[in-house]
């Protein structure tokens, strides 16, 4: 179900109940602040947050570490080879596909590939790395079909503003499917 056009990477409108109507789904973010600019609301013009609303100081690993009561220490970074180049402040602190900010100086641009959450370990290498076909996941709440018990045509994305893209998602078990693009996509979001 694609209830939402508001085009600022969040879609405040998903909802697992297919007969919801969303009085905005329909608008354009511009038109929304539109209407609220008619109507005088002091958030009118407000700048967009870049930031998680509930990490308003945007210290994610200080977040995480009050959040889970764990510390997240500094640990190696690893090439594609499994060579220390490296050391991070936490594996916390970065995602898959991060290139600014990793300290490193390697000759060629790296990006962050992997995480080994229980190794305290960040693996990086170029660009291509990051390339690949097939995401696995689990708690999906399907709309328009009760459950998946045979391979399904589809068509998705990997990020919000993305084209979508063909693709074939299959029952994997225990809940979990596995989704297969006809074609590979840069970088999964990371759920480590």
């Amino acid at each position: 179900m694609r209830c939402c056009r508001i085009t600022d990477g969040r879609s405040p409108c998903r909802t697992g109940n297919p007969v919801a109507e969303l009085p905005l789904g329909g608008l354009h973010k511009t038109e929304v602040r539109e209407i609220a600019e008619k109507q005088h609301f002091i958030n009118a013009r407000k700048h967009d947050s870049q930031d998680i609303c509930f990490v308003p100081d945007g210290d994610y690993a200080r977040f995480m570490e009050d959040f889970t009561g764990r510390h997240y220490p500094a640990g190696d970074f690893l090439d594609e080879n499994g060579k220390k180049v490296g050391t991070h402040n936490g594996a916390v602190r970065y995602t898959i596909g991060q290139r600014k900010g990793l300290g490193l100086a390697m000759g060629a641009p790296v990006y962050v590939c992997a995480k080994d959450m229980q190794a305290n370990t960040v693996t990086v290498g170029p660009e291509e790395n990051l390339f690949d076909r097939i995401v696995y996941a689990d708690e999906v709440n399907w709309i328009a079909i009760p459950e998946l018990t045979a391979p399904l045509r589809v068509t998705a994305r990997t990020r919000y503003h993305q084209t979508e893209q063909a693709a074939t998602v299959y029952p994997a078990g225990e809940g979990r499917f596995r989704l297969e693009f006809d074609q590979p996509q840069r970088c999964f979001s990371s759920f480590s």
